[in-house]
């Protein structure tokens, strides 16, 4: 990075919640938003939208004629555009990933196309993975360029990597850069589990996700659906939340196409870009990606240990509140480290012993990495 990037402003939404002081809240609360739904028949643990913010995202979609065939990972990121309330800019850049897309359109016209034969018109249209992006900047009016990618699990940092390189070359005053994901369908659940990395019906029914709880025995992952959108520019506002210090980003030599080394080696590699022009002991948090598998959860903490050697920061995360929202997982975790250095108050992890309270909050550390071995870490400050 060659100059410092500003976020001024973010909006999110998950099993959280959809504005901040619900989500500071429900971080505050200890308590986990994961609930058994029924999926194709059997009982299934997911982190969905409460009814409430499930209607305000049907809301928006019978806002508009056109919006009723797009999926909900489309909509959700539509919303959370809405709600950073930008001024229309026709330099506003938009790049929003997801790591699955359209699942529930596509899952619905391939059933479709099985049992018929044939695909309605709208069923390649609407299950591209750049009408992410382009339909957000339809709705936004924005002239800017626009663009969407998949990057698994690390899609809503690699949006940010691609913004700050926009601003940085002069290309664009501002971005809207993150992640949507609307994974909770029956195939992209039975995917996990046909992996063996998904949590069972008969988990701990308190807390079913044990994120970094290193001495769980068997894999507890759980989807999420969600999205989160920064808007980032080269200027402060008075809207500015944080500022972000460092990036980094490496790839993992892989075995096989979900595997991680048991020390992670692209998390340290992106760890350490992202902390090399900062005293590692100044980092005061980190947020981890933290899925809740055995050796996910292992590997990464094996790799903060190596990075960070005797000065180990404090460590968290969220997804056993909201579980795991895929593309974007990493958004989700930024805001978490926003809403802690903004109540200077550090959320831990209730199921875990011991939890050090950090000394002080001043630089706050978070991790995404997803099946290819792409890791991406970014460094944010007040």
């Amino acid at each position: 990075m060659n100059q410092l990037i500003y976020i001024n402003g973010i909006s999110t939404i998950s099993a959280l919640g959809r504005d901040a002081e619900t989500i500071w809240n429900a971080y505050k609360s200890g308590k986990s938003k994961l609930k058994i739904h029924e999926v194709s028949g059997k009982s299934t643990y997911v982190g969905a939208l409460s009814e409430t913010d499930r209607n305000a995202i049907k809301k928006l979609r019978l806002s508009n004629k056109l919006y009723e065939y797009l999926d909900g990972s489309v909509l959700l990121a539509m919303y959370c555009a809405r709600q950073l309330l930008l001024e229309k800019n026709s330099t506003l850049g938009v790049n929003i990933g997801s790591s699955r897309g359209a699942t529930g359109l596509f899952e619905a016209y391939h059933k479709e196309f099985l049992e018929t034969g044939q695909s309605s018109t709208l069923s390649s249209p609407t299950t591209t993975l750049g009408n992410i992006s382009s339909w957000v900047a339809q709705d936004l009016q924005s002239k800017g360029p626009n663009f969407s990618h998949s990057i698994t699990c690390s899609t809503a940092f690699h949006s940010i990597l691609n913004g700050i390189a926009w601003l940085e070359s002069g290309m664009a005053d501002e971005f809207i850069v993150g992640g949507s994901e609307a994974p909770l369908t029956p195939f992209t659940i039975a995917q996990m589990k046909a992996m063996k990395i998904y949590a069972g019906s008969d988990s701990n029914s308190e807390y079913p996700n044990q994120s970094l709880n290193l001495q769980k025995t068997q894999n507890t992952m759980i989807l999420g659906e969600g999205a989160g959108l920064i808007h980032i520019s080269k200027q402060v506002s008075e809207t500015s939340l944080g500022k972000i210090i460092g990036v980094g980003y490496a790839t993992e030599q892989l075995k096989h196409s979900a595997s991680i080394s048991a020390d992670a080696k692209c998390m340290q590699d992106a760890m350490q870009m992202a902390i090399k022009n900062h005293n590692p002991k100044d980092v005061d948090i980190v947020v981890c990606h933290a899925p809740g598998t055995v050796k996910g959860d292992q590997a990464e903490v094996n790799a903060i240990k190596k990075v960070f050697g005797n000065h180990q920061p404090v460590i968290t995360s969220n997804k056993w509140q909201l579980g795991h929202t895929f593309g974007a997982s990493g958004m989700l975790s930024l805001e978490m480290a926003l809403l802690i250095l903004k109540h200077q108050e550090f959320i831990g992890i209730p199921y875990l012993n011991k939890q050090i309270q950090p000394k002080k909050i001043e630089r706050i550390l978070i991790n995404t990495v997803g099946f290819g071995g792409n890791a991406v870490s970014v460094l944010v400050t007040r």
